[in-house]
C-alpha cells in the first residue's frame, strides 16, 4: 500500500486560490477515481473537486470556509496502485508552477484582501461564494440585506442568479418610487433643477444670471478580489511579455453572405445558433496549422511548442466580469462541432456552471470585441501563451475591388483583425503573416460550403 496526495487543481491560469464549500467525504471513506471529494469556490466558478486515484482517504487537511492555494495538498489517500508521486497529469503542465510560489503569491493576495473580509461567513451561518460576494460588494448590498436574500442552492446557498434576481426586482422597486415621489423637480418660478445630487439654480431674471452649483464628493469604489487578480494578472503578462501589434483588414462578406443563408436550416437541423465565433476559430486552427510556432510558451530560456491546439475564448459575464473557456484540441471538431462547443461553453460560463477543465490548458485565445462595437484593440496576452487575436465589428464599407477587367469600388463587409504577440519569441513577420494567413481564409471562405 502507498500514500498518494491530492492536490488543489488549477481552476484556470488566472486564478491562484479557491475556498472549500464543502467536504463530500471523511476519513476512512473509500473512493474511486474520478469521485468528487469536495466542492470549492473562485471567483470566477464554483465547481466540485474529484479524486484522481482509488483508495481510503486517511487524512484531510483542509476544512470547510478554508481559502486554499492551488497545487497545495488537500487530502492523503493509501492506495495499492503503487503512485508515489504527486498527481503528475491532474495539473497541466504548462500552468504547473512551483508549490512554494503558489503559496508566496497567494499569501501576498491573502494579506492584501484581508481588510475587506472577501471571505466570511453569514451572521445566520450560510456560506456565501467569492462570485456572490464580489456582486453584492459591487453592488452595495449589505451583509444584513444579503442574509435576507432567499437562496435556491445547496443548504439554501444564494446562487449568481439569486442575487441577481434581487438585484432587478430592488431597482425595478427604486424604479418605481422615482416615478412616484418624482427625483428630478422642476419649480417654475426659480427654474430649480435637481439632478444626482447636483443642484443647479437658474433666477428668472435676465440680468447679471447666475449659476450655482452645489458638487458632491467622488464615489470610492474599492476593487473586488476579482478585479484585484485580473489586475495582477495584467500587470505581470505587460512585465513578462514584449507586447507588439499587427493589424489587418479582412474581407468579410463571404462569411457574412454564407451565414446568412444557412443560419436558419442550421437551427433547424442542430437546435443550435450558428453565430461567427466558431468560423472565426476554425480560420485561427488553420493558420496554426500554417504557423505552428504561435502555438508556443515560453519557460526560462527553452521554447515549449505544443502539439494540440487548444483555443481560449473570452466571454463576457452578466457582473461586467470575463472568463476564457477553452475548447480543447479545437483541430479535432467540425464547423458543426465547433458551433455546439462555442455554445455550451458560453452557456455555462453565463450559467457559472464551468468546471476546472473548462478553463484550464490554452494555447492560444480570441477575443470578439466586435460584439461590443469594437473596430479594433490590442488584447493583453494570457500568460503562458504567446499570442492573442481580437476580432472587430464587421462594418459594410466602400472598398476597391479589383477585377482583370479593372478596379471599381463596391460595397462589402469588412472587418479588423487585432493581433497581440510576445516579440521576445514571435517577430514581426511572423506575428503578421499569422494574422493575415487568418484573414485570407475568412476571405476566400467558400460560398457554396456544405455542412449536411
Amino acid at each position: 500500500m502507498a500514500i498518494v496526495e491530492m492536490v488543489m487543481p488549477s481552476m484556470g491560469e488566472s486564478v491562484m486560490e479557491c475556498t472549500i464549500i464543502s467536504i463530500l467525504k471523511k476519513v476512512g471513506d473509500k473512493v474511486e477515481a474520478d469521485d468528487s471529494v469536495m466542492e470549492v469556490a473562485t471567483d470566477k466558478v464554483d465547481t466540485e473537486v474529484p479524486s484522481p486515484y482509488e483508495g481510503i482517504i486517511v487524512e484531510i487537511l483542509v476544512k470547510e470556509g478554508e481559502v486554499v492555494p492551488v497545487g497545495s495538498t488537500v487530502i492523503r489517500l493509501e492506495t495499492d496502485a503503487g503512485i508515489t508521486e504527486q498527481m503528475p497529469n491532474f495539473i497541466p503542465q504548462e500552468v504547473e508552477l512551483l508549490e512554494s510560489e503558489l503559496i508566496k503569491v497567494a499569501s501576498s493576495i491573502s494579506v492584501a484582501s484581508a481588510p475587506q473580509e472577501v471571505f466570511f461567513n453569514a451572521t445566520n451561518g450560510r456560506f456565501y461564494s467569492p462570485l456572490v460576494q464580489n456582486i453584492a460588494q459591487t453592488e452595495g448590498i449589505s451583509r444584513q440585506e444579503l442574509d435576507q436574500i432567499i437562496g435556491t442552492g445547496l443548504e439554501n446557498r444564494v446562487t449568481k442568479n439569486d442575487i441577481l434576481a434581487y438585484l432587478s426586482n430592488r431597482q425595478a422597486a427604486v424604479g418605481n418610487g422615482q416615478a412616484a415621489g418624482g427625483s428630478r423637480q422642476s419649480v417654475v418660478g426659480n427654474r430649480q433643477s435637481v439632478v444626482g445630487g447636483e443642484q443647479a439654480v437658474f433666477p428668472t431674471t435676465n440680468h447679471n444670471p447666475q449659476i450655482t452649483i452645489q458638487k458632491s464628493e467622488p464615489e470610492i469604489i474599492p476593487m473586488d478580489r476579482m478585479r484585484r487578480m485580473i489586475a495582477e494578472r495584467m500587470i505581470e503578462s505587460q512585465r513578462t511579455s514584449a507586447h507588439v501589434a499587427s493589424f489587418v483588414e479582412t474581407d468579410m462578406t463571404n462569411v457574412v453572405l454564407w451565414r446568412n443563408q444557412i443560419k436558419d436550416s442550421f437551427k433547424q437541423k442542430t437546435g443550435e445558433g450558428l453565430t461567427f465565433t466558431p468560423i472565426l476559430i476554425e480560420a485561427v486552427v488553420k493558420a496554426i496549422k500554417d504557423y505552428p510556432l504561435i502555438n508556443i510558451s515560453v519557460e526560462g530560456d527553452n521554447i515549449i511548442k505544443k502539439h494540440d491546439i487548444n483555443i481560449g475564448m473570452a466571454v463576457a459575464l452578466p457582473n461586467g466580469n470575463l472568463i476564457v473557456p477553452v475548447i480543447h484540441r479545437a483541430d479535432q471538431y467540425s464547423l458543426i462541432g465547433l458551433a455546439k462547443k462555442v455554445n455550451d461553453l458560453a452557456n455555462r460560463a453565463r450559467l457559472n456552471k464551468l468546471t476546472a477543465d473548462d478553463l484550464a490548458g490554452g494555447t492560444y485565445t480570441i477575443s470578439n470585441i466586435g460584439a461590443f462595437g469594437n473596430i479594433m484593440g490590442t488584447p493583453i496576452i494570457m500568460q503562458p501563451q504567446v499570442a492573442i487575436m481580437a476580432f472587430g465589428v464587421i462594418q459594410k464599407r466602400p472598398v476597391v475591388i479589383e477585377t482583370p477587367q479593372g478596379d471599381n469600388i463596391g460595397v462589402r463587409s469588412m472587418m479588423y483583425i487585432s493581433h497581440s504577440y510576445d516579440h521576445r519569441v514571435v517577430d514581426g513577420a511572423l506575428g503578421g503573416l499569422f494574422a493575415k494567413a487568418v484573414g485570407d481564409y475568412l476571405t476566400g471562405f467558400d460560398l457554396n460550403r456544405s455542412l449536411f
